[in-house]
């Protein structure tokens, strides 16, 4: 816990409990078929990492990568990873913030909003998100009691339970197949960071990077905090001008943070867009109502639930991350064709090989890069 003179920065337990308290009841089901949604998804877990290596070939005959857990989980459990998760990243940031308050003007604002204050409006924040996430490869995992993850950090997979079954009522699809097609995309993130060894350092070294380098008053990380708790409770959905409030990433403007966050933004958008692309490509083998899958997905991401839901996708950066997905696939579908899924698998290499934020946007400059250099 950061704190600074007995008084904490954030009550990650208030947080985690708050969360649990305010996030909605699952989808109506009996005990044995609550059961049943577990085993089978454990099931296709598993068979979905034999698909997805098969697919990829990320991974070498003979070759046995850090086994990582697969947990399926219930909303309450997602919170209680996902916090531990940030306390562990967010040290940084909360370790500057700790030393401005001793002097800052914004010390006087935090003394007053106390660590608990802090601790509620996050668990609003995760009650939020909690109801919409299917699965998650959580990366930067420290293992709990309740909450195995893989040796040295090695992270973990969660299923969420209850919104798989929400989702597949709701897109009215066959659950089996969705169940499944969920599968796939989850185990391609936990493939692409068990068989490529150096890429959790990397990005764990430009979060924290990022994290270092912001330059935000106390108060103002607060603030945006109650903005996220406003819109949340329905208050102030969108800003003064009648557009929706900045994300939480934007409140960072410094051109080192920019830079990094290029960098990120290029990652994120590979590794989703790359999960999505195999999701698709292993479909129509596996998964025999795909199409209709995807097509009733699609149109799921586009639209949002409500009003409310896209200020909140906006204010939590969530827009930013559909855009990931679309222009990511695009990125990986484009190289693919280019030079072949081996030839695509280079971009594993090393950091040096990941797609710039411009090369998402262009794939051929990537395949001009990394090809046609090597190659010569």
């Amino acid at each position: 816990m950061t704190s600074i003179g007995g008084a904490e920065m954030v009550d990650w337990n208030l947080a985690v409990a708050t969360a649990t308290r305010l996030v909605r009841p699952g989808p109506d089901v009996t005990r044995d078929e609550a059961r049943e949604v577990v085993a089978e998804l454990r099931r296709h877990a598993k068979a979905s990492e034999e698909h997805v290596r098969a697919f990829t070939r990320m991974i070498p005959e003979g070759h046995e990568p850090q086994d990582t857990p697969v947990l399926v989980v219930d909303r309450a459990g997602w919170v209680k990873a996902n916090v531990a998760g940030f306390r562990e990243l967010l040290a940084p940031l909360l370790d500057k913030m700790q030393e401005r308050r001793s002097g800052g003007p914004g010390g006087a604002v935090l003394g007053a909003v106390g660590g608990k204050v802090t601790g509620v409006e996050l668990g609003m924040l995760l009650s939020f998100l909690a109801s919409r996430i299917l699965g998650q490869y959580e990366t930067f995992a420290p293992a709990t009691r309740e909450l195995p993850a893989g040796e040295k950090g090695g992270g973990r997979l969660l299923l969420v339970a209850p919104n798989i079954v929400h989702v597949e009522r709701e897109l009215g699809v066959d659950p089996h197949d969705f169940r499944l097609w969920v599968c796939l995309h989850e185990e391609t993130h936990r493939t692409q960071f068990t068989a490529v060894p150096w890429l959790r350092d990397h990005l764990r070294s430009e979060i924290q990077a990022f994290l270092g380098a912001t330059e935000v008053d106390p108060s103002t990380v607060v603030e945006r905090l109650r903005e996220a708790a406003q819109a949340l409770a329905g208050s102030r959905p969108e800003g003064e001008d009648g557009e929706p409030s900045p994300s939480l990433v934007e409140i960072v403007q410094t051109p080192e943070q920019r830079e990094i966050l290029g960098r990120l933004t290029a990652v994120m958008s590979l590794l989703e867009g790359h999960a999505d692309y195999v999701m698709d490509g292993v479909g129509p083998q596996v998964v025999p109502s795909v199409a209709d899958i995807r097509e009733k997905f699609q149109q799921r991401r586009a639209r949002g639930a409500s009003r409310l839901d896209l200020a909140l996708r906006k204010l939590l950066g969530l827009d930013a991350k559909l855009r990931q997905y679309r222009d990511g696939e695009r990125f990986v579908r484009a190289v693919v064709d280019e030079v072949g899924m081996d030839g695509f698998n280079r971009v594993w290499t090393s950091p040096n090989t990941l797609p710039t934020k411009a090369e998402i946007a262009a794939p051929a400059d990537w395949v001009a890069r990394v090809h046609r250099k090597a190659d010569s």
